[in-house]
C-alpha cells in the first residue's frame, strides 16, 4: 500500500527546469547531504534540519519594522548598527547571532518582509504528487517529468522512492539527481522506477576527493558502475573546478573511467565553476568558509569538452 503519510524534508520545487534531465521538468529538491563541497552552490541543502535564514535585501530594518526584537526566547536577535542599504539610504538591521538559536521560527513567523525564513518544510508524498500534477501537461508536451534532486535525494530513501513508484503509476519520466554516495542497497532499489540518474562525478583523486568534499569517492564510482552494469541510463554531470580537477591530466582520467561504461552514458554535462552561490552563505549566518575563485575560461571549458568527445561521448557545456 502507498504511504501517504511518509514525509520528506523539502527546501525548494522548481517547476519549468530544463537543466535537469530531458525536456520540461518539475525538481524536488530534498534538504540534507553527506557531502560538504566548499564551492556549492546550494549551502541551505546541506544540513538535515530546518534552519533559519536572512536575506538582508528583504529587510525593513529596525526602525521601520522591528518586529524581531525581543521575540527570540534565546535573545539571539538585537539591534544591529546602522549601515547603508542598497538603495543608499542609512538603515539599522537586526544583529543575528545563531550561536544559541535553537530553530524555533519565532522570529521568522513575526518577520512579514520574510527577511529571515526557515529553510526545510515537511511535506507528504501526496502534498508532492499534487504539485507533481500540475505540471504533467508541460512533461507530456516536451518528454519532460520529474526530477529528485538534494541535497543528496538517496539521502532520504524511502521518501524518493515512494515518488518515483507514484510518478511510474502515472507515466512520468523520472531522474534521480545524485553524488552516488549511498549504499548500493538504496539504489537498487530505486534502480526500477528511475529512468536517468544524474550522476556527479567531482574528483577522480580519492585522497583530494576526501580532503576538500569530506568523504571518499571509492563508493560513488563503484555504484555509478553497478547502475551501468544493471542497465540503468547516467547523466554524468562533472563539475569543473580551478585548482581541483580542471587540467587535462584529471580529465585524461575521467576519460579512462567513463569508457567501459560509456554505452550506459546519454550525455556528459560540464558545470564550469560560478560565484552565484555566494550570497547563500551569508543567509545561513554561519560563518562558513567558502570558496571563491575564478571561473574557467571559454577556452579551457571547450578543452575538456573535446577530451570528452574523443572517446565517443556526447558532452555539453552547461
Amino acid at each position: 500500500m502507498p504511504n501517504s503519510k511518509l514525509t520528506g524534508k523539502i527546501y525548494d520545487i522548481q517547476g519549468f527546469s530544463v537543466q535537469d534531465g530531458p525536456g520540461v521538468r518539475t525538481t524536488i529538491f530534498l534538504k540534507g547531504c553527506p557531502l560538504r563541497c566548499p564551492w556549492c552552490h546550494s549551502p541551505e541543502s546541506q544540513r538535515f534540519d530546518t534552519e533559519l535564514n536572512w536575506m538582508s535585501i528583504r529587510c525593513l530594518g529596525i526602525d521601520a519594522c522591528g518586529k524581531c526584537l525581543g521575540i527570540c526566547p534565546q535573545n539571539c536577535i538585537t539591534r544591529g548598527e546602522p549601515s547603508r542599504s542598497v538603495a543608499g539610504d542609512e538603515i539599522t538591521f537586526p544583529s543575528v547571532d545563531k550561536t544559541n538559536c535553537d530553530e524555533c521560527g519565532l522570529c521568522a513567523k513575526a518577520c512579514k518582509a520574510t527577511a529571515l525564513y526557515m529553510c526545510g518544510t515537511d511535506m507528504t508524498i501526496d502534498e508532492v504528487m499534487h504539485r507533481i500534477d500540475r505540471d504533467k501537461p508541460f512533461y507530456d508536451e516536451s518528454g519532460g517529468g520529474v526530477t529528485i534532486s538534494g541535497g543528496e535525494s538517496l539521502s532520504q530513501p524511502e521518501f524518493t522512492l515512494e515518488i518515483l513508484k507514484r510518478c511510474r503509476e502515472k507515466d512520468i519520466h523520472t531522474a534521480v539527481d545524485t553524488t552516488g554516495f549511498a549504499r548500493w542497497e538504496v539504489i537498487e532499489k530505486v534502480l526500477p522506477y528511475t529512468d536517468l540518474f544524474l550522476y556527479d562525478l567531482k574528483c577522480m583523486d580519492n585522497d583530494l576527493h576526501k580532503q576538500v568534499i569530506g568523504v571518499p569517492n571509492e563508493l560513488i564510482l563503484e555504484n555509478a558502475v553497478k547502475i551501468a552494469k544493471a542497465g540503468g541510463s547516467l547523466w554524468i554531470r562533472i563539475p569543473v573546478m580551478p585548482m581541483f580537477n580542471d587540467t587535462e591530466e584529471h580529465f585524461n582520467v575521467y576519460v579512462d573511467y567513463l569508457k567501459p561504461i560509456a554505452d550506459s552514458i546519454v550525455i556528459v554535462q560540464l558545470l564550469p565553476y560560478h560565484k552565484m552561490g555566494i550570497s547563500k552563505y551569508d543567509r545561513l549566518l554561519t560563518n562558513q568558509q567558502v570558496f571563491v575563485a575564478e571561473p574557467p575560461s571559454d577556452e579551457l571549458m571547450e578543452a575538456r569538452k573535446r577530451q570528452i568527445e574523443e572517446i565517443g561521448l556526447k558532452a555539453r557545456i552547461h
